[in-house]
Order: C-alpha cells, then structure tokens, then sequence
C-alpha cells in the first residue's frame, strides 16, 4: 500500500509501478494540469474561468456522482475542450474497501462518463492516490491509463501556506510534470489562489499547458 502526500513524488514510488504515468516524457516545456473531484457549481465553474482567461486546457478526473448531481458543469467541462477522466463514482479509498466493490465502483462512474463522453482515452486516477499491487493489474487489465503526478499542490490543506506551495511546486516543476489541483470545497480558496499564480510563472518561463 502507498499514499502519496508529497509535493514531489519520488523517484522510488514511481519506479515501483511503471504502468502508471507519472509525467510525460518530452523534451519540451509542457505541463499538464489536472484536477480533482469534481464537478461541482461553486469551484468548477470558477476554475474552468481561469483555464479561459488563459487558453488553457486541462484534465479533469471526475467523481461520477458529482457528475450525476451537476451534468450541466461536466458537459461544460467536455464542451469547452478539456479532457476528462474516471475518479471513481463514491471517490473511494482503496484500503477501506474490498478490490470487487473497488472496481464496481469505477466501472459505474465509468457508465456516467459514458453518456456525455463515449469517444475518449481511458483514464483512471484513484482517490487520494490509494492502491494495492492487486488492484494496480486490475485496473491496468481493464484497459485503462493510470494518470498518477509528479507535483501535488496540497490545495486541499487548511493548513497550506500559499507563498511556500507556490514556490515549491514551480521550482519541482519540470518538463512533462503532471500537476494536481483540486475542484472540492477543502481545496476553494488555495485553488482559486495557486492556480493563477502558478500558471502566470510558468508561463512567463515559456511553458504550455497540454492536456493528458
């Protein structure tokens, strides 16, 4: 069992699951932002905003009752040309539940993503970033692609300071970095706070922002 509560993964944790992705191999300066737990009226608008105002692109990983609950903010999502991905339909953690519940679970979140958005690459990510060796080859067997990070901004802390997370996810940020943000109501006021700020540095260091 891992959890992964680092700005920076390590090394180490990526090398011993190699299926996952945990960056993108490039030699350019791309970054490809992700978000969290969504969608939801009160952030995922106001982030989708941003992303706007920037030209940006993203990549959603998308609870599947948030998206029976707000279908209007996920085909927004969809619309607006971001990518979208399964993060299960409860946003379960994977040591608190049996590998079959596990599944069955993903595989409905799967169903609800399938009926706004048939057409798309299979990605997976789990909450929290809990998983088990077993359920590592089961959701590989299952076709999909397993979006892990490199840089997790810690938005969802009450404790977070800005300024520091700031500062420590652009100097860890390198080419291929895969970064993780969060559209849940922990995570509103650092999101909304990081995210402009983190996007403007980089792009004043002539990065681009891809989606997955």
């Amino acid at each position: 069992m891992f959890d992964l509560s680092f700005h920076k993964t390590p090394k180490i944790v990526c090398s011993l699951f190699p299926a996952f992705t945990w960056r993108i191999k490039t030699e350019q300066k791309e970054v490809y932002l992700t978000f969290d737990d969504g969608p939801i009226p009160s952030l995922t608008k106001e982030i989708l905003d941003i992303l706007n105002q920037y030209s940006i692109k993203a990549t959603f990983f998308c609870v599947g009752e948030n998206i029976d609950k707000h279908p209007e903010i996920f085909k927004q999502v969809i619309n607006q040309g971001h990518t979208v991905g399964n993060h299960t339909y409860n946003h379960l953690k994977a040591w608190k539940v049996s590998q079959n519940s596990y599944i069955e679970n993903l595989l409905k979140a799967e169903k609800t993503i399938e009926k706004y958005a048939e057409n798309r690459t299979k990605l997976f990510r789990p909450p929290y970033g809990q998983f088990t060796y077993k359920l590592y080859k089961s959701v590989i067997a299952l076709g999909y692609q397993v979006i892990m990070w490199d840089i997790l901004t810690k938005d969802y802390s009450p404790r977070l300071n800005i300024k520091r997370a700031y500062e420590q996810c652009v100097n860890q940020t390198g080419k291929g970095s895969i970064v993780v943000f969060h559209d849940n109501m922990k995570a509103r006021n650092n999101a909304l706070n990081l995210l402009p700020m983190y996007i403007n540095k980089l792009m004043s260091e002539g990065y681009q922002f891809k989606t997955l």
